[in-house]
Parts: C-alpha cells; structure tokens; sequence
C-alpha cells in the first residue's frame, strides 16, 4: 500500500490510498489528529487510474489535501495562541481563512514567476547576447539550469529561519516512518530512528525530475517568440508532470537496484536541503498520524474532527 506525507506545522500528514491523518504536537506536549476520507477520484472514473494522467490527477489531489493540511495545522496554532480561557472553555480565534487564501494565491504567483518567467525572462537575454543558445538544446538547458539554481537559493534562503528548520525536521520524521512501514518493521520510534531521512519518493525529487525533463521536452519544439514559449511550458507541463510521477514511483519501486539508485542520486541530494533529522517527538508524532491512516485502511474509521 501507497503510503505518503508531508510535514505541517508542528506536525505531520500521513496519506494513504482511501484516507489522511494530520497529526500535530500541541504547545501542552498533547497530540491533536484530525482524520479525513478521500474523494476517491480515481475509483470513480476509470481514466483516472491510466498512467501519464493518473500523475496529474494525484498531483492535484497532493495539493489540495496538501493546503488543507496546512490550513489546518496554522489554524489549531492560530488558536493554541490567541486562545483565553473562558467559563464555557476557550474565545474563538482570531485566524482568518481568507488570509490562508490570499497567502496560497500569492505564494502560487509567486512561484509561477520565479520558475517560469524568470528562468526564461533571463534565458532569453541570454540567447540575445549568445548565439550559441539559439541551439533549442543549449536554450532550454541555460532555462532549466536557472530554474534549478532559483530553486536551490530559494530553498536555502527559506531554511534559515527558525519555524522553517522545524519543518524540514518533521518532513524528516515523515521519511523515517515511511521508510519503516514499508520494511514491514514494527511502527515504533527506535525502529524508525534507524532509517534516512532521505526518500526516493519525496516531493522534493518529484520537483527535480520536473525540472530536468521540461529540458528535454522542452529542447523538441522551438516557438519564435517568448511568449510562445511561455505558452508552450504551461501546454506541456502536464505531460512532464505525468511522466516525471510515474517515473518517481518507479524509483521508490525499484529503489535498490544499483541503476536506479545510480539515476535517483541528485534527487537524494538535493532533499538534504529540505529534510533534517528529527527529534523522537518528532517521530512521535508521525507515527500517530500513520497509525491513524493504516487503521482507517482496516476498516476501523472514527471520524475525528
């Protein structure tokens, strides 16, 4: 069974198939989980499930649970801080949803800029000044360059602040307890201590994969304008997200054999960025949030709010 994740605040979301698990270490050490069932998209219309398109449907799941998760997570945080005690329990929050919102569509946009229009926009000066990157080869390899290193400044400009190190520490966390459901060991933390922080299944990788592939596909066509390669990107970048989760499902399949481990490398590198070794209580908390998910798979589902 497909197990994934991703770290929140204070906290972990583990996913399975049918169902997701958030889990998150409350300021009084308790641990809050929250427990919802998926739409189930891909049982209900059968393309879904054919590979290449399957990909772009799971991405768009990933993010919309992924967002939800984090919502959530900024939600219990919002209140575990404003909160007053009060006769009848505890004052509302002051947390407003519309600013999650407007923060997921800035943070959208702010993206589409920095790995799209930028690599471009500075790609194109380039082949201005260059002849050499008239070649579509060279062009979209300068392109695909620019956007890894934004990538690699972003990530490392972001991890030096403090609440963004804790992140990493239990996307960390969530690595370790996946690695040891899928070894079959026992789900408890000295067993998942054991395990690398570093996942051939990671999003981390899968960004990578997409970023190394738009060059190839990319490098195939070679539009006049730069608007028309704009155009072009965003046409494409479905079908390079389709291949590029198939081929990251491969790697976390296949993910012992010397070839696969040989090609899957960079990827591994690269989340030393994004990951760091988690705490026990890190784990902890992990390991509660995939407990929940695993028992939900069983049969044994009890909403919890």
């Amino acid at each position: 069974m497909n197990i994934g994740g991703q770290a929140v605040i204070e906290g972990v979301m583990m996913s399975s198939p049918h169902y997701y698990a958030i889990a998150l270490r409350l300021k009084d050490g308790e641990i809050a989980v929250k427990k919802e069932e998926k739409k189930r998209w891909a049982e209900k219309l059968f393309f879904f499930r054919f590979p290449l398109i399957r990909g772009i449907f799971v991405l768009l799941e990933t993010l919309t649970i992924g967002i939800k998760s984090l919502t959530y997570s900024a939600d219990v945080f919002s209140k575990e801080t404003t909160r007053k005690e009060t006769e009848g329990g505890y004052e509302k929050s002051d947390f407003n949803r519309w600013t999650m919102v407007w923060t997921v569509l800035f943070s959208l946009a702010l993206g589409f800029f920095l790995f799209f229009i930028l690599p471009l926009g500075i790609t194109e000066y380039l082949r201005r000044e260059v002849s050499m990157f008239e070649i579509p080869f060279l062009f979209n390899l300068m392109d695909g360059s620019v956007r890894i290193l934004v990538f690699i400044l972003y990530v490392l400009g972001v991890s030096s602040l403090k609440d963004i190190q804790r992140l990493f520490e239990y996307h960390g966390a969530e690595h370790k307890v996946a690695y040891t459901y899928e070894a079959g060991s026992e789900l408890n933390v000295k067993n998942a201590r054991a395990h690398t922080i570093l996942h051939p299944r990671c999003g981390t990788s899968f960004l990578l994969a997409v970023m190394v592939l738009a060059i190839l596909v990319f490098s195939l066509f070679r539009p006049p304008t730069i608007v028309g390669k704009l155009f072009l990107r965003l046409v494409l970048l479905p079908l390079i997200v389709g291949v590029a989760y198939e081929g990251v499902k491969m790697a976390g399949r296949y993910g012992t054999k010397k070839l696969v481990k040989f090609l899957i490398a960079p990827n591994l590198w690269l989340q030393r960025l994004t990951t760091r070794e988690p705490s026990d209580g890190q784990i902890e908390v992990a390991l509660v949030a995939l407990q929940e998910v695993l028992e939900a798979e069983r049969g044994e589902f009890n909403a919890i709010p």
